[in-house]
């Protein structure tokens, strides 16, 4: 009995773990060879409609959505503000996305030890994009063997035509990409009026340039060595998988030995198993894998070849799940468990962190105070015999709206404010008020007396609370 899952064997002096030739071994510098992939219809691809193309509507549309007169989401670096709907972000709530960040790494772990790269195969930007470019390949220079055909052919004005066309949907679909990113930054309806009258800015055009050629390349050039070369998720996944993580593996004990033969014949007592090595799940891999070798880094749990083999078996009149998502156990037909420890432990702190975190948004009070003595005098005398402490009080209005708020302090009794108490401040302002606290000297219970400034909205709704010093002369 095996102890795994066959991983696939690249030691040319070993044989395979499925008793077949070993895979040649491979230069890391050899020239890349194109992988041609073919189309294929299933249920699993049905259910990418409900996966990555919502992400990709929501790429595109969210710039366009207006929400209370603006733009729903906008990023706003010149002015310092992030608008997402009805919440406003600034600098000083950058912990909020640090915090925002270890989630998405723990719902990252969580997801990778219960189902394996299923980020990979069905919600990843790279997988999406990718999957767009490779329809405009389907209905430019056809499917896959066609499009084999195509690349072998010597140039001509059909091949010039179809390729032209292919690489006329890449570069449009890349600068429509590269438009809705710089639409987060800059207002995008402002974006595309700056463009038809030639008014772009540096950076916008650098922008817009960069990403374009980063999303033509990508999906349309490198496509699977990003995932195998660049991403970092391939190569740390090990750590998180386990045997009961749910991946995409090929039953070799139902499977072998593989081997042609005419439906309907009795191919046990040939030897043979269901594979009948048509080789369809390596012409839909979109990393170019065969996933009959056995677990490998490469593959991102895209269940294209699950489909592919499902339809081969219906064709046959074999049951379904030759090629399926399994587990390590269930492969084995061993006992496991879906709640085991590891996972358990990361769904605990991510759902915690996910209830801190809202918890923190819901709560959060759009208005920020900060308090700034006079260092150039610590206090002096009025006319009157009292003792005086002169501040900056800087008021920032953190929500959309504007507002009115009252400002009071609190510490000892008489403590008297001169100047502007009732002020407006308008959405997104920094208001500077300067103010002076006035008490009698005979009141001062010491020379350095803590006190706290407030600023309430008139409804009492909204309030914040400063502390600072006030100080005076030597008590005798």
């Amino acid at each position: 009995m095996m102890d795994k899952i066959p991983v696939k064997n690249t030691d040319p002096t070993e044989p395979s773990s499925v008793g077949q030739a070993h895979p040649e071994s491979f230069n890391l510098y050899q020239k890349h060879e194109k992988i041609y992939t073919r189309k294929i219809e299933g249920f699993y691809q049905r259910l990418r409609l409900f996966t990555g193309w919502p992400l990709l509507i929501g790429y595109f549309a969210l710039p366009w959505i207006s929400w209370d007169g603006r733009q729903s989401v906008l990023f706003d670096l010149p002015n310092r503000q992030f608008y997402i709907f009805d919440i406003t972000f600034w600098p000083q709530d950058f912990m909020l996305l640090a915090w925002l960040l270890i989630i998405a790494a723990f719902g990252l772990f969580f997801v990778t030890t219960w189902l394996g790269r299923i980020w990979c195969g069905y919600t990843c930007p790279q997988t999406v994009w990718t999957s767009i470019f490779m329809w405009a390949e389907q209905i430019t220079e056809g499917d896959r063997n066609a499009r084999v055909k195509l690349d072998r052919l010597p140039w001509s004005i059909n091949k010039v035509v179809r390729k032209t066309l292919k690489h006329g949907i890449w570069l449009g679909v890349s600068l429509l990409t590269a438009f809705s990113f710089v639409g987060y930054f800059t207002p995008i309806k402002e974006l595309v009026t700056n463009m038809f009258v030639f008014a772009l800015g540096p950076w916008e055009i650098f922008w817009l340039l960069f990403f374009t050629i980063a999303t033509y390349g990508n999906a349309g050039w490198l496509r699977e060595q990003v995932c195998m070369y660049m991403c970092p998720y391939a190569r740390f996944q090990a750590a998180m998988f386990d045997q009961d993580t749910l991946i995409v593996s090929y039953d070799p004990k139902r499977g072998e030995n593989r081997g042609s033969r005419k439906k309907g014949v009795d191919y046990r007592e040939k030897g043979l198993g269901d594979c009948i090595d048509c080789q369809l799940c390596v012409q839909v891999c979109p990393t170019g894998i065969d996933i009959r070798d056995g677990l490998q880094y490469e593959c991102i749990n895209c269940a294209l070849c699950i489909d592919a083999c499902n339809s081969m078996m219906d064709k046959m009149e074999y049951p379904r799940g030759l090629i399926r998502y399994t587990t390590e156990h269930k492969l084995e037909h061993e006992s496991g468990s879906i709640l085991r420890p590891k996972l358990i432990g990361y769904g605990l702190a991510l759902m915690l962190m996910t209830l801190m975190f809202a918890y923190t948004i819901s709560t959060r009070t759009p208005l920020e105070l900060d308090i700034i003595r006079d260092r150039n005098q610590l206090y002096r005398e009025t006319a009157e015999g009292l003792v005086e402490n002169t501040y900056t009080l800087k008021v920032l209005n953190m929500s959309q709206q504007s507002m009115r708020y009252r400002i009071s302090v609190q510490g000892m009794e008489e403590l008297k404010i001169k100047g502007k108490t009732e002020i407006e401040v308008s959405a997104g302002e920094i208001l500077a008020i300067p103010l002076r606290v006035e008490i009698d000297p005979a009141l001062l219970e010491n020379i350095n007396v803590p006190i706290e400034f407030s600023v309430t909205t008139l409804d009492q709704s909204i309030k914040v609370s400063e502390q600072t010093r006030f100080l005076g002369p030597q008590i005798r």
